[in-house]
């Protein structure tokens, strides 16, 4: 595995298919970011879901395949960065239950690999906004990021990063648990919202956009100026101060 001492000459993007589908700008700041700090990125079209959606749902057999598959499209590269704090946990720590006999590729999520292979935190970004932090519960229980998102955060000209009263809770996303349980979902989402609102922040970052897009929707719905961003979108910013 890649190290700060020794950080590949490339790597890999792995977009993941919720940013591919709903989200484009994140893989492309993903690949702005790299590429300033000097990272050749490639983007292998064969990949395709990480297969989290059919883990969570006991669809483990039908998952199989897409570990296969992510095994084989991501062999030959050092690193695999991702901007998904979810989608790093499941191949990290799915990929390997479901088949123990293939080892899958170092997979970062994207302040993983800044922090702890890069060994960096100035990113040559300028972002002058108020933003409120959201931790999600994949990068905070699974991943365990950390101060690292912070740390690159506190380095970004311009951005005010202000805290929220309860960031260890879940915005009530979840993947399919928001459809099976709408009601349940929503009432964990308003209470976020409500956290977000108080900060007075201008935008709303993470590194999950699920949480972003269920979050900035209840945001959205409610009338309410706070904007989404991924937290790639942020470090990939050069906006000069106002």
């Amino acid at each position: 595995m890649a190290t700060a001492d020794q950080p590949p000459d490339r790597v890999a993007l792995f977009v993941t298919c919720f940013n591919d589908t709903l989200f484009p700008q994140v893989g492309r700041a993903t690949v702005t970011l790299l590429e300033r700090l000097g990272v050749t990125v490639d983007f292998p079209l064969g990949q395709t879901c990480c297969g989290q959606l059919h883990f969570n749902s006991g669809y483990r057999r039908e998952c199989e395949p897409l570990v296969d598959r992510f095994a084989e499209v991501f062999a030959d590269y050092p690193a695999v960065v991702t901007p998904s704090a979810s989608c790093a946990a499941m191949v990290r720590h799915q990929h390997p239950v479901l088949r123990p006999d293939r080892t899958p590729p170092p997979v970062y999520e994207l302040s993983e690999f800044l922090v702890d292979v890069l060994g960096v935190t100035d990113v040559g970004a300028s972002f002058p906004h108020r933003v409120a932090w959201h931790t999600t519960c994949h990068s905070r229980r699974m991943l365990r990021i950390g101060d690292r998102p912070a740390r690159l955060l506190a380095e970004v000209r311009g951005l005010d990063l202000l805290p929220l009263t309860h960031p260890e809770q879940c915005c009530g996303f979840g993947g399919t648990f928001s459809v099976k349980n709408p009601d349940t979902s929503v009432a964990m989402g308003d209470d976020k919202a409500d956290d977000v609102l108080d900060t007075g922040a201008e935008l709303l970052a993470a590194a999950d956009t699920s949480c972003l897009m269920h979050i900035g929707g209840l945001l959205s719905r409610r009338g309410a100026p706070v904007r989404p961003v991924h937290l790639a979108e942020i470090l990939a910013a050069t906006e000069p101060a106002p």
